[in-house]
């Protein structure tokens, strides 16, 4: 499914919830009060004060401007902890296929927008019990990850 597709579940989402919002059932976004590149920095910065390693950082839309096509401001970040994916994938080695983790900044229609896949639709997706330590884990990491990200 496409972004763009997402559009509408994203936006009633926000209405019913202004500062969390659930994009269909795998999804969490939150709105930024910053700039894509400032909540990216914060993100970064927050990646890395939690000891995670970021991998990559992806900026879609100067990969876009690079074959001469327009994107609106587009980031991934690529980002893991061997202390919760190592045991994620002793379970399943097919979950290094989504891991390390990423989280997408974006702008939607000029609102900053960070959202990722829920560690629960992974687990279930790789048939790892979503109430498994590692899982839980990366859930409350992956949200004061985010809040930090979104932090004025």
């Amino acid at each position: 499914m496409t972004f763009k597709a997402l559009a509408p579940l994203i936006g009633a989402a926000l209405f019913l919830a202004p500062s969390l919002a659930h994009a269909g059932d795998d999804w969490i976004t939150k709105q930024s009060p910053k700039s894509v590149a400032d909540t990216v920095a914060a993100l970064t910065a927050a990646i890395e004060q939690a000891g995670a390693k970021v991998a990559l950082t992806l900026d879609h839309q100067a990969n876009a401007k690079s074959a001469g096509l327009e994107l609106p401001a587009t980031t991934v970040v690529i980002f893991g902890n061997p202390k919760l994916g190592t045991p994620l994938m002793q379970e399943n080695r097919r979950i290094a296929l989504d891991l390390p983790q990423k989280m997408l900044v974006w702008d939607e229609d000029g609102q900053t927008m960070v959202g990722y896949v829920e560690p629960e639709e992974l687990a279930e997706r790789y048939d790892i019990d979503d109430d498994a330590e590692p899982v839980e884990a990366m859930e409350k990491a992956l949200d004061k990850l985010s809040d930090a990200a979104i932090a004025e």
